[in-house]
């Protein structure tokens, strides 16, 4: 996989995994080892939050509905939406994407005091743009039930709206085959750790071999 293409010197791993396998757990472990994180979730909630600078263009092909009187992007109705909508969802990634895709970049050129840096991005299999940005990929993977048990116990939503998420993401064999590097978490924290620094040894003597 290409490297990105500007003012970098460090290894860059993209993160990435389905619904529910953990992909947040790992960044942490990984942050607690001193690895830079960029995580683009975290950077998709800054964008849609009050103020955001993605929030007048949702508005604009959206609508107000899909906007909290606060000024937010309303998720939940947001994602009933895009669901169920594939247009829909195409048209919020195009509004969404460069905007992340821009911020990453931005954070990964003020990472590059760090050991390595960790990319966490959930779509990645189907991200041309970000895989650029990574010399690897790490794929976290578990079980569908597993997944489904996870988010259930962390959120508000049913079985069926989780299954249904599952299914439109990238199915678990594909994530699998563009993987270089693999964490399975289904046998809890103590494992995942243990995997963990296993990567942090391997990806810290690459990083001293760039």
């Amino acid at each position: 996989m290409a490297p990105f293409d500007g003012a970098q010197d460090r290894l860059c791993v993209g993160l990435t995994g389905g619904i529910g396998c953990g992909k947040s757990t790992v960044a942490g472990l990984f942050a607690e080892h001193g690895a830079g994180i960029i995580d683009t979730d975290a950077i998709a909630h800054r964008l849609t939050q009050p103020g955001g600078n993605a929030i007048a263009a949702i508005r604009a092909a959206f609508g107000d509905d899909y906007i909290t009187a606060e000024g937010a992007l309303d998720r939940t109705k947001m994602r009933g939406l895009i669901f169920s909508d594939a247009a829909a969802k195409q048209r919020l990634e195009l509004i969404l994407h460069p905007l992340i895709l821009e911020q990453a970049k931005l954070q990964l050129h003020h990472l590059q005091d760090k050991p390595y840096i960790i990319l966490a991005v959930p779509l990645l299999p189907e991200s041309p743009a970000f895989r650029q940005l990574a010399q690897r990929v790490l794929v976290v993977d578990c079980d569908e039930h597993t997944q489904v048990s996870r988010v259930i116990g962390r959120s508000r939503m049913g079985e069926a709206e989780i299954r249904g998420i599952i299914a439109q993401q990238t199915p678990r064999a594909e994530r699998l085959r563009i993987a270089d590097d693999v964490i399975h978490n289904d046998a809890g924290l103590d494992s995942l750790a243990e995997q963990v620094t296993v990567l942090h040894v391997h990806y810290s003597a690459m990083q001293n071999k760039i």
